[in-house]
């Protein structure tokens, strides 16, 4: 089979160039023509979105939560209690990265295994066993009990996280995913500041037991109950689902099919795995995830540490984490809008990333004023969770295939875990109150995932205007054959 891959990729996929320009591009990927949405479709959509959108975006609100309560429970006595006091920081980093290393290894094969079950049952499995995981963190007892506990958190997110853009995908077209992929991922900020509020009021609750447990508690246990209101809730596939009448099913598996035809329902396609452990654009998108999470990571653990180095008690500090999660949930649904709109991704991702390293630098330089310092947070929070959410639906089309995205998706994101795991161990208490180190190693890597942003979305260009050299420009209701080479096809074109 790899063969066969092999030879035909030879014929097209080594036209690697740039596309013709902008106004052209976005003439032939946005024109009104023939795909002037009816009002049936409108309805269709507004459905989709009411079935789909709350319990995905409750799901990852309490999955995030569940993945970064460390980060607030660490100000709540967990090392007292659980890490016998940890003087330097480094039993706590460790208890935080142990969930990636899980997170890491089992997300390419969770997410190829997913299309082989009905996405709900799937979704919904995940959701129960993170949930449980998280709320029996509240039992434990000393960092083994942790570590454990979260290297099972991993395991079930794993098979969550990189399956929503495929889930998505299933049922948005490409001009909808941007947007719907923000309101999605922004859960991811609206978590940071909800995590705030929610750790805040923990912090002024008396009860029997400690306070970083019932954080735990209060924060896992909906996980559960979400879990279970997927399996009825949420849609199957299009052409499996029980949720739409049948007119409302046909126009869905149009929609599907509109732009491409691939490999459908409960199957993997072989070919498509090798093509997509071959393709270099999957291991840059996972530079750029890298250092993203780098910052992801190193934010959503320390945030309220490092805001308490401003001069605030810990309340206080709990509390301010709140402003800079929600301006970059605003932030990231509009950059989404945008990308949407003029379907173009790679700078928009790249100005956010180097929004992102500019308030790097600005924690790095301006030791004194805590106001600038502040400020800088939002330019940290805006500028990653925005190229974080944006690439997931730039790489969730121009893979091609179900089972190019369904490998091609956690492979990126595996990679960029791995910046994860290094976020995580960059905040050493020993480093405090500056933080020097953790600072300069997170801006410079939010700068390389800009340049590396950059050089993909000149590689689509370049390659979608060879395509049209040697094949012509397809009109926009063009509908693709991918079965057999994915996003290699001769009138495939990407979203640059």
């Amino acid at each position: 089979m790899a063969s066969v891959i092999d030879t035909q990729a030879d014929s097209y996929g080594d036209d690697k160039d740039a596309q013709v320009g902008v106004t052209d591009l976005n003439k032939s990927l946005t024109s009104e023509g023939p795909f002037e949405k009816s009002e049936e479709e409108k309805r269709l959509v507004r459905k989709l979105d009411r079935l789909i959108l709350p319990f995905a975006c409750l799901l990852y609100l309490f999955a995030y939560l569940d993945r970064t309560n460390l980060g607030n429970a660490r100000l709540q006595g967990l090392p007292q209690d659980a890490l016998g006091g940890d003087p330097t920081g480094n039993l706590y980093a460790w208890v935080n990265s142990v969930f990636f290393f899980s997170y890491i290894l089992c997300q390419i094969p969770a997410t190829v295994i997913s299309k082989l079950y009905p996405p709900r049952v799937w979704l919904a499995c995940a959701a129960i066993g993170w949930g449980t995981c998280s709320t029996l963190m509240s039992t434990a007892y000393n960092p083994a009990g942790l570590m454990v506990a979260r290297v099972l958190l991993g395991v079930f997110e794993a098979g969550f996280g990189p399956a929503i853009p495929l889930y998505f995908s299933l049922f948005y077209t490409k001009s909808e995913m941007g947007l719907r992929m923000a309101y999605w991922f922004g859960f991811a900020a609206v978590a940071g500041a909800f995590g705030g509020l929610i750790a805040f009021g923990i912090q002024h609750a008396h009860t029997a037991i400690a306070n970083w447990r019932l954080l735990f508690i209060v924060e896992g246990i909906p996980s559960v109950l979400l879990g279970f209101g997927a399996l009825f809730y949420l849609p199957n596939r299009p052409e499996m689902s029980d949720v739409f009448t049948e007119e409302e099913r046909q126009l869905a598996i149009e929609r599907m099919n509109r732009d491409q035809t691939g490999d459908v329902g409960l199957t993997v396609n072989k070919k498509h795995i090798w093509a997509a452990l071959k393709d270099w654009r999957i291991y840059m998108g996972g530079v750029v995830y890298f250092g993203l999470n780098c910052a992801l990571a190193s934010i959503s653990a320390f945030l309220p540490t490092i805001i308490k180095t401003f001069g605030y008690t810990n309340a206080l500090a709990q509390l301010l984490t709140v402003p800079p999660y929600a301006v970059a949930a605003i932030f990231l649904c509009l950059c989404a809008y945008i990308s949407d709109r003029i379907q173009s991704r790679g700078l928009i991702m790249a100005g956010s990333c180097a929004l992102g390293g500019i308030g790097y630098l600005l924690v790095l330089t301006v030791q004194e004023n805590m106001h600038v310092r502040y400020f800088a947070t939002f330019c940290i929070t805006s500028g990653t969770y925005t190229t974080i959410g944006v690439i997931i639906a730039w790489y969730a089309h121009n893979l091609g295939s179900e089972t190019k995205k369904a490998t091609g998706i956690p492979m990126f994101m595996a990679i960029g875990q791995c910046g994860s795991v290094l976020g995580s161990q960059l905040y050493p208490i020993t480093d405090g109150p500056k933080y020097i180190k953790g600072f300069a190693v997170t801006c410079a890597l939010e700068f390389l995932a800009a340049i590396c942003c950059v050089i993909l979305s000149v590689s689509y260009r370049m390659d979608n205007r060879r395509r049209d050299r040697l094949y012509g420009r397809p009109r926009p209701d063009t509908k693709v054959d991918t079965s057999e080479l994915a996003d290699k096809a001769p009138e495939f074109r990407y979203v640059i």
